[in-house]
C-alpha cells in the first residue's frame, strides 16, 4: 500500500476521540479495557485508520498484560518500529507502516517463535472475522 498522509483535521473527522488520541497522539488505553484484549475469534486485525492488515489471530496470545498481544505482524513490512524514550523509558514503538498511526510497543518477552510481544492498543485496531467455512 502507498503511504497515507492526512492533515490533523482529517484524522479528527475520521477517528473517534479515543482512536485519535491513541493513533495520532501516542496515547495508551488503560489495560483490560479495550475491546480486543480478551478477544479470541479467528480473523485479521487491521489498522483502524487505514485498514491495512496487521496481525493474524493465529499470532495472538494471552500475555496477561491487559492489551492484545501478538508474536509477530502478518508481514514485517506492515509494522514499523522506532525508538521511544518517552515517559523516562526506553522502548520500541510499533506504528502502522502505511499511515504512521501509533499501535503500541514491542517487548522482548514474548513466546516462541519470535520471543517478541507486540503489545497493541485495541483502539488502534479493527477486526475482520474469518469467513465461515
Amino acid at each position: 500500500m502507498q503511504p497515507i498522509e492526512k492533515d490533523d483535521s482529517q484524522w479528527r473527522r475520521e477517528l473517534t476521540e479515543e482512536q485519535y488520541l491513541v493513533c495520532r497522539c501516542s496515547a495508551t488505553e488503560p489495560p483490560f479495557t479495550g475491546r480486543y484484549w480478551d478477544h479470541h475469534e479467528p480473523g485479521t486485525y487491521v489498522c483502524v485508520a487505514c485498514k491495512q492488515e496487521l496481525f493474524s489471530s493465529s499470532a495472538k496470545f494471552d500475555s496477561g498484560s491487559g492489551w492484545p498481544s501478538f508474536v509477530q505482524p502478518i508481514a514485517p513490512e506492515r509494522v514499523s518500529e522506532r525508538a521511544d524514550s518517552s515517559h523516562g523509558m526506553q522502548r520500541i514503538e510499533a506504528v502502522c507502516a502505511v499511515c504512521d498511526s501509533h499501535l503500541g510497543h514491542v517487548f522482548p518477552d514474548g513466546p516462541l517463535p519470535t520471543g517478541l510481544r507486540y503489545c497493541i492498543n485495541s483502539a488502534a485496531l479493527d477486526f475482520v472475522a474469518e469467513p465461515d467455512s
